[in-house]
């Protein structure tokens, strides 16, 4: 049996593994964030605000975010790292529009999740931590707004990517 006997299997061609990966990281990475950015604005935050006074649902939040938040950095970086491998592999010209329209539009995202990280989730934080709550309330709304906007941008890149040859 030689080399190109149809019995014997060759062995995968990198870009075949790594194609299926990266698409499986971009995929999962846009689960998580989009998933769970719909999952605290449309399910829990209407329960929280209904059932909670402001002190215990602003605890709440602080530790929504303590925990969501690194997810959402870890499907940052995975959608990104993998995004820019999958343009890469074909070539930024030879990139259908969609995908440059979907990476523009993450990026937007991107800079929005980073300016509610470094912005008011950091003095919801500290204003739970001084029982201020007014400033913590001030900054919670500061956050739903953003989250409202990212939703917004990852479901219009959602369809994007699914409807994107007929939109483009």
């Amino acid at each position: 049996m030689g080399p190109s006997s149809p019995t014997r299997a060759s062995p995968p061609h990198a870009a075949m593994v790594a194609d299926p990966l990266f698409r499986f990281l971009h995929v999962a990475g846009v689960a998580v964030w989009v998933g769970g950015m719909f999952f605290a604005y449309l399910c829990l935050r209407p329960v929280a605000g209904s059932v909670l006074e402001p002190p215990p649902r602003l605890r709440l939040w602080r530790g929504v975010f303590a925990r969501f938040f690194p997810w959402v950095w870890a499907a940052v970086i995975a959608i990104l790292l993998s995004g820019a491998a999958m343009m890469a592999a074909v070539g930024m010209s030879a990139a259908p529009r969609n995908w440059h329209l979907m990476m523009g539009i993450g990026l937007v995202m991107t800079v929005i999740f980073c300016y509610v990280w470094f912005g008011p989730y950091r003095v919801l934080g500290r204003a739970v931590e001084a029982q201020d709550w007014p400033a913590a309330g001030a900054a919670l709304n500061r956050i739903r707004q953003a989250v409202g906007t990212n939703l917004v941008l990852g479901l219009v890149n959602i369809a994007v990517a699914t409807l994107g040859r007929w939109l483009a």
